[in-house]
């Protein structure tokens, strides 16, 4: 049996790579990502983040993006 577990990209550790699911978010804040190149189904890995508050990065492909804490907290993916 294939358990999957999806946990917001805020809340995943630091040097793990992920798979990246739908944002929980409206129109506004996917259509922002996607320009970004953050899309759902995309591989990412998470290279840094503050535990409680500040920016997260993330590289997707060759590009890093810093997000903010809330952003990265709307962001579902798969580990």
């Amino acid at each position: 049996m294939i358990v999957r577990k999806y946990i917001s990209l805020a809340e995943l550790g630091a040097g793990r790579s992920c798979r990246i699911m739908e944002p929980a978010s409206g129109r506004g804040l996917t259509r922002r990502l996607e320009e970004m190149g953050i899309r759902a189904g995309k591989r990412a890995v998470k290279i840094s983040g503050m535990p409680l508050r500040g920016p997260v990065v993330v590289q997707v492909g060759g590009t890093r993006i810093a997000l903010g804490h809330g952003m990265a907290r709307k962001i579902m993916v798969e580990v």
